[in-house]
């Protein structure tokens, strides 16, 4: 006789537990903490290393009007 739906479950679960004992335990705080690498220089807001300069030239528009874009920004200013 096949395995019914109990059976798939079980081996489901034993699946899911063997994957969860491999994959590392305890916080991402510290690995998000490190990937913040971008600041602006004027507020020192921090913002994730993927960040686009979308993103940054919004903050500034919002933030920042009346200051130079690279005076928060220096590490985008064109060489």
């Amino acid at each position: 006789m096949g395995g019914g739906n109990g059976a798939k479950s079980a081996t489901k679960r034993a699946r899911a537990m063997e994957k969860a004992a491999k994959a590392p335990a305890g916080s991402q705080l510290k690995d998000n903490a490190a990937s913040l690498t971008i600041a602006c220089k004027i507020c020192l807001q921090t913002f994730v290393c993927t960040t686009t300069e979308k993103v940054l030239r919004d903050h500034w528009e919002n933030r920042h009007p009346k200051q130079e874009f690279f005076a928060a920004f220096p590490h985008l200013k064109p060489a």
